[in-house]
């Protein structure tokens, strides 16, 4: 068994999306141990959307079912779709999964730019159509730049779970067992999360 971290560490060249607070920390000595003040957004680094980050009624990241995070997952290399991913990108590709993340030109990026790859609707249309539960992304966002919101609102209006800004540049393309953990903060509209890949021997 091999398990990959394929969530980016906080607090080590962050990657902050336009208008987010950039994640910082304070370290303080107390005589015997070591204690740390954190400040963060919810979608600061490696982080999962909740419903309700764009869905007045939707689920909080607390009220996700944790079947929907953990579970088989392909990964699917679309590098070469450039800046936007649409349906026929993943077209004959998300058969017999239930969980998607994809590897995009943003692999290895370390500073945010605008153009980053991103799902065009009729993709997100594709996948909730195929009741996907999770889709996750190693870009900033799965919508593009100052959008209208109209991506995420599609997915997560069928409780199509999103991950962002994951570490993919050293996974293949290929089936892994997954288990995305966000943190439990109750009522909140995304949290940062420990994402791992699982390949098993069979």
């Amino acid at each position: 068994m091999k398990i990959h971290d394929v969530s980016r560490p906080l607090f080590r060249g962050d990657i902050v999306y336009p208008g987010d607070l950039a994640p910082s920390f304070r370290q303080e000595e107390r005589g015997l141990y070591l204690i740390s003040d954190l400040h963060f957004s919810s979608h600061a680094g490696t982080h999962i959307d909740a419903p309700v980050h764009y869905l007045k009624t939707g689920m909080t990241i607390d009220e996700i079912p944790l079947d929907m995070l953990i579970g088989k997952c392909r990964v699917i290399d679309v590098r070469k779709a450039g800046s936007t991913i649409t349906a026929s990108h993943l077209s004959g590709r998300i058969s017999g999964t239930e969980r998607i993340l994809l590897k995009t030109e943003f692999a290895g990026k370390t500073g945010f730019y605008s153009e980053y790859s991103h799902l065009s609707l009729d993709a997100a249309q594709l996948l909730t159509g195929s009741g996907m539960k999770c889709i996750g992304i190693d870009s900033p966002s799965i919508e593009a730049c100052q959008c209208d919101g109209s991506v995420h609102r599609e997915l997560l209006s069928h409780n199509c779970i999103i991950i962002e800004l994951l570490d993919l540049e050293e996974i293949r393309e290929g089936d892994y067992m997954m288990a995305a953990l966000p943190l439990r903060l109750a009522g909140v509209d995304g949290a940062p999360a420990r994402v791992v890949l699982i390949e098993t021997d069979g």
